[in-house]
């Protein structure tokens, strides 16, 4: 089988790679198109099976690629006729049976962490704590699971590699030495990555946002789409994807724990019956609350605070409630609607910016005379 591969080293090289490449782009694509014929419910085991199924594809290529690529190279360095059926079995015998085993206890650990670390967190984040909903806390776990998952794949990835080179009777040592040496020559320049990170191990011990949030980080608003222990991703209204290194933030406004508010400011004009208008906003909110399509978002119903501002062309009426997370400016556009409709309904004016302009004398001066 070796000559058949050496013989045959480029057509194999070149047809696994374009294999490979092939499989890396249709993956999505056959995911999603096989999601959708099925139900609902079996879509999680569907879903499975078709990660199995193209990892052990794109290993089989991955693994035909390495062998036609050393065949290639010893076959050009013209020392093929060294290299016999006999050596390359005996090899496998004394190191490649192990070298599969360490291959094996690195899908294993991979597979023992995809199984049960998603159930530890999730067990750890069972009982909300006190002002914190089931959604925060399922939020917080899926954030400290994203980065859990992150770390655990590198450190396997390293203990794989270490073993590997040592069953190939490779000296580590120097490699580690070397790496020593290196991370002392980079450590003066990596001064912010160590503040990155730290800053990023505090966030998730405080719990200051999660992935799903709606925060201001480094004075950029948007929806926290990842953390890491190094950067923060968020995207604005905009659709503008922004990466803010942990170590820039000083200060981080979450706009949705535990729960958000409704505050918000209506005007009305000065010739308008203030308690009037109080009593139809408070009617507004009151009616809304009470809409199935809108009471379960609203937790305390949407009222009149107090009359907030004598402004220069009308009066400001400020309105306060607390809703769910994420929903305070859902109920607020709302709110302005259905409050714009009542006060055409009543006839109570919402002013508008206007100016007054005289020639002459002032009426005041006019009066006197």
């Amino acid at each position: 089988m070796w000559d058949w591969i050496t013989h045959n080293s480029w057509w194999l090289f070149i047809a696994s790679a374009v294999a490979l490449i092939i499989l890396l782009i249709i993956k999505g694509r056959v995911q999603s198109g096989i999601e959708h014929l099925v139900a609902e419910e079996r879509r999680t085991g569907i879903h499975k099976w078709i990660n199995i199924t193209f990892w052990s594809l794109e290993g089989l290529a991955l693994l035909l690629i390495g062998m036609t690529g050393v065949a290639i190279v010893l076959s050009e360095e013209g020392i093929y006729d060294v290299i016999t059926v006999a050596m390359v079995q005996q090899w496998f015998l004394e190191h490649g049976t192990r070298v599969l085993i360490i291959f094996l206890i690195g899908f294993v650990l991979w597979y023992l962490l995809r199984k049960f670390l998603p159930l530890l967190v999730q067990r750890a984040m069972a009982k909300p704590k006190r002002g914190e909903s089931r959604e925060g806390m399922k939020r917080r776990a899926d954030t400290i699971q994203g980065v859990f998952m992150g770390l655990g794949k590198i450190l396997i990835v390293l203990l794989v590699g270490f073993m590997i080179l040592s069953e190939l009777n490779v000296n580590i040592g120097p490699i580690l030495a070397g790496f020593g040496i290196a991370g002392i020559a980079v450590g003066f320049g990596a001064q912010y990555l160590i503040r990155d990170l730290i800053a990023g191990v505090f966030i998730l011990l405080e719990n200051q946002y999660r992935v799903g949030d709606v925060a201001r980080v480094a004075d950029i608003a948007g929806l926290v789409e990842d953390i890491t222990l190094r950067k923060t991703v968020l995207r604005d209204l905009d659709g503008i994807v922004h990466h803010i290194p942990n170590g820039e933030i000083k200060v981080a406004s979450n706009y949705t724990r535990h729960f958000s508010r409704v505050n918000l400011d209506v005007s009305v004009s000065y010739n308008a019956d203030l308690d009037r208008a109080i009593s139809v906003i408070n009617r507004v909110g009151k009616e809304l609350a009470e809409e199935p399509d809108w009471n379960w978002r609203i937790r305390t119903i949407p009222q009149v605070l107090r009359v907030n501002k004598l402004g220069d062309s009308g009066i400001d009426i400020k309105i306060l409630g607390d809703v769910k997370p994420l929903e305070q400016w859902n109920v607020m556009g709302e709110l302005r609607y259905r409050i714009k409709k009542a006060f055409d309904a009543e006839g109570i004016e919402i002013p508008w910016p206007h100016t007054k302009v005289y020639f002459g004398n002032s009426p005041w001066e006019e009066g006197k005379r």
